[in-house]
């Protein structure tokens, strides 16, 4: 199947809930909440805070997830210790996978940055294989940029 998210909407509305504020976790949860609304075929989306050299859960939409991750361990993990956006078509076949919920079959994390500081990253869960694209990962990244600027990261 072929998704056609509305990247240009999809950051306005993220624009939109986090112009008037700098506050990190009411930016993310909001965030997560336009991002659950606009995103087909997704079971879970949710934010992975940077906290003492480890990924702690953030705000997120779906089912209860791990709350630690080490960085190295897992997408989440890979993600964040790469700096580089991780697309896996399926998760079953990617090493070290960590399965929060039994129904994902794909997944994609987006590093978030405050400048070159990795702050956090965006992971998003399907039950579809093969759910996210190219045109995923360009999109979700300027979601990642906009809100590693929108959000006041030393209060948390």
């Amino acid at each position: 199947m072929n998704y056609q998210t509305d990247y240009p909407f999809l950051l306005s509305q993220l624009k939109a809930v986090t112009d008037a504020e700098t506050d990190t976790i009411a930016n993310l949860s909001n965030a997560g909440a336009v991002l659950h609304m606009n995103l087909e075929d997704i079971n879970w989306v949710g934010f992975y805070l940077v906290r003492n050299g480890t990924l702690v859960l953030g705000p997120f939409q779906g089912r209860p997830a791990c709350v630690r991750i080490a960085f190295g361990k897992g997408v989440c993990g890979t993600a964040a210790l790469s700096g580089v956006t991780q697309i896996v078509p399926n998760v079953h076949e990617f090493p070290g996978h960590i399965a929060c919920d039994g129904a994902s079959n794909s997944e994609i994390v987006v590093p978030v940055f405050q400048g070159e500081n990795l702050t956090a990253v965006l992971d998003i869960d399907s039950p579809v294989f093969h759910r996210f694209s190219e045109a995923d990962r360009v999109g979700l990244e300027q979601c990642a940029a906009l809100l590693g600027a929108a959000c006041d990261w030393n209060t948390y």
